[in-house]
């Protein structure tokens, strides 16, 4: 599940390093800044500096929260046990390091706030929100390990109810087999919420700059940038072959597709 502009946005596909507290990205009419939030130990009374959220494990996290939220129809989501399932739908291995990185990007997108501007014809706007609102938290006893993992999470208010409206389907059988790529992932989210926008019988084109504008901004080369973004793409049409597309030299055509399930399928749950 994923939000119109969530997917039209996305995050960092590398680690930015610990030292890097904002991450900013622009796509057209819309800017799109994350800043990395804190978590106070109540132990130690420290506040501790939480990372920005980034990679594959951060989409994952975000589309579970997404379609956990609107399955139960609640902003309150118990991380702990409903994402050990999730991992295990996947078909994600649930070894320490695995799962572990997973919850260090629960925690990341816990404390992140999130400032999104626009510019329309109805003028200009800008919204600061957090994904989440609220989060219980519990810090690992072995000191080697910084993470700190909530229990549960509570999306905000503003985030649930735009994701009550907006929200695109995805396929979870999609979604395990481009686990491994965060740019794949955001393709995939990408085509989900565009294609069955698109009015017939007309079709939109997107040049490629404009392209790697939006899913390769750090590729120095626009060649580089096509070869990645179309193995991406190639990826992505296998778990979704009803989107119509057409590539040329100049850029894609996409044409109106349905979207990977309907709206009345909240999440495809996988065969046992």
């Amino acid at each position: 599940m994923c939000i119109r502009d969530s997917c039209q946005t996305g995050l960092p596909y590398r680690n930015p390093g610990a030292d890097v507290r904002e991450w900013q990205r622009e796509q057209g009419n819309a800017s799109l800044m994350v800043e990395a939030g804190q978590a106070k130990d109540m132990e130690t009374g420290q506040w501790v500096k939480l990372g920005l959220p980034w990679g594959p494990k951060a989409r994952l996290v975000l589309m579970h929260l997404n379609s956990e939220a609107i399955r139960t129809q609640s902003p309150e989501i118990d991380v702990g046990d409903s994402l050990t399932a999730f991992v295990k739908r996947l078909g994600l291995t649930t070894d320490g390091r695995t799962v572990r990185g997973i919850k260090d990007q629960v925690g990341a997108l816990s404390g992140a706030l999130i400032r999104m501007a626009f510019s329309g014809p109805q003028g200009d706007f800008q919204i600061d929100s957090k994904v989440v609102s609220g989060f219980n938290l519990w810090f690992p006893k072995d000191e080697r390990q910084r993470v700190l993992w909530p229990s549960f999470v509570r999306l905000s208010g503003d985030y649930f109810e735009s994701l009550r409206t907006h929200a695109v389907p995805l396929d979870e059988r999609a979604i395990g087999a481009l686990s491994h790529s965060a740019m794949a992932l955001d393709v995939y989210a990408w085509l989900a919420q565009r294609l069955h926008r698109i009015p017939k019988p007309h079709r939109q084109f997107i040049p490629w700059p404009m392209l790697k504008a939006q899913f390769g901004p750090d590729y120095e080369r626009l060649r580089k940038f096509r070869a990645v973004f179309m193995e991406a793409l190639r990826q992505v049409h296998v778990v979704y072959p009803a989107a119509k597309i057409d590539v040329n030299g100049q850029g894609l055509f996409l044409y109106t597709s349905p979207p990977p399930i309907t709206k009345t399928g909240v999440v495809v749950q996988l065969p046992k």
